[in-house]
């Protein structure tokens, strides 16, 4: 198991604030075919949704709504334009 450093804990401190904390994960990890629309939601309104989104994006998170955007959107925003 890896050691926490102050570097990391300072990285992922938005958690603590995020409205994620606060709501249950049916939110943010819908049954597949249903609404994302809740979880986006509730991430327009939280100020840590770019800070969510950059740790989403950096450690390839696949499932769930992270910093506003579905899986789909986030995998857009990984592939190259054409």
């Amino acid at each position: 198991m890896p050691i926490n450093t102050i570097a990391d804990d300072c990285a992922l401190a938005w958690q603590e604030q995020a409205l994620c904390a606060q709501t249950g994960p049916e939110f943010f990890y819908p049954e597949p075919g249903s609404s994302t629309r809740e979880a986006k939601q509730l991430c327009a309104a939280c100020e840590g949704r770019a800070a969510c989104l950059e740790y989403a994006l950096a450690n390839d998170e696949r499932f769930g709504v992270w910093g506003g955007l579905s899986e789909q959107e986030r995998l857009r925003l990984r592939r190259p334009p054409r």
